[in-house]
C-alpha cells in the first residue's frame, strides 16, 4: 500500500510540475521562475492539505523527494529542445497542460481521500471530500495567480467538480473494493471528466455583464 501511493504521488508530481513548468514556458519566465511555477504546483495542494489538517510540517518539507522531482522535471522541461516544442505549437502546449493537469488533478484528488480517511477520527465524507478537493486544486490555483492568470478552477470547463466527483467516488467505494481500487478508480473519474469537458466544452453557468448582452 504505501509503495502504491508513494507511486501515484510521484507521478502526480511529475504531472503537476509540467503542468506548472509549461505555463512558465509560455510566460517566458526564467529558469528560476520555471522551476518554481513547477514546483508550487506540484507541492502547493498537498501543502494546503497538510495545514488543514494539522499536519506540521508539511509532508513536502519532510520529504524532499516530492520537491527535488518537481524541481528536476521543471529544469527538464527548460531543455532548449523542450522550450522550442513548448513555445512554438500553441495546440501541443494546451493538449500538454490539459493532460498533464488532468493526471494530477486526479491521482492528488484520491491522495488527498487517502490522507483525509487516516486523519479523520470518524468518517465524514463532507471533510474527506473537502480536503481531497483542496489537495487537487491547491497547486493549479497557486500556479495561476503567480503567472499573472484568473485561476483555472474560477473560469475553464469542468474543474473542481471533477475533483470532487472524483473523490465522492473514491470515499463511497473505499470499504466495498479497497483502497488501491478506489484510488484507481477514483482518479480515472476525474481524468474522464476533465476529458470529456474539454473535447465539448462543458462549462458550468457562467455570469455575463450587461455589455455582454447588448446586441450591435
Amino acid at each position: 500500500m504505501l509503495v502504491f501511493v508513494f507511486v501515484l504521488e510521484i507521478i502526480g508530481t511529475v504531472s503537476f510540475a509540467i503542468s506548472g513548468a509549461v505555463v512558465g514556458l509560455q510566460k517566458n519566465m526564467d529558469v528560476f521562475g520555471v522551476s518554481i511555477l513547477g514546483l508550487t504546483t506540484a507541492t502547493g495542494g498537498g501543502v494546503i492539505r497538510d495545514l488543514i489538517l494539522g499536519n506540521f510540517p508539511p509532508v513536502a518539507f519532510r520529504i524532499p523527494a516530492y520537491a527535488i522531482t518537481a524541481i528536476c522535471v521543471s529544469l527538464v522541461c527548460f531543455l532548449p529542445a523542450v522550450r522550442k516544442v513548448v513555445l512554438s505549437n500553441k495546440n501541443f502546449y494546451n493538449k500538454v497542460l490539459l493532460i498533464t493537469d488532468s493526471a494530477g488533478l486526479g491521482l492528488f484528488a484520491v491522495i488527498g481521500v487517502k490522507i483525509a480517511m487516516e486523519a479523520a477520527v470518524s468518517r465524514n465524507l463532507f471533510m474527506t471530500v473537502f480536503v481531497a478537493t483542496m489537495t487537487a486544486v491547491g497547486g493549479g490555483i497557486m500556479r495561476d495567480l503567480l503567472a499573472g492568470d484568473v485561476p483555472f478552477i474560477l473560469m475553464k470547463h469542468i474543474y473542481a467538480v471533477a475533483a470532487i466527483a472524483g473523490a465522492v467516488v473514491c470515499a463511497l467505494c473505499w470499504d466495498v473494493l479497497g483502497n488501491n481500487l478506489s484510488m484507481i478508480l477514483g482518479a480515472a473519474v476525474v481524468f474522464a471528466i476533465r476529458l470529456l469537458s474539454a473535447h465539448y466544452k462543458w462549462n458550468l453557468p457562467r455570469a455575463q455583464s450587461a455589455e455582454n448582452n447588448v446586441k450591435l
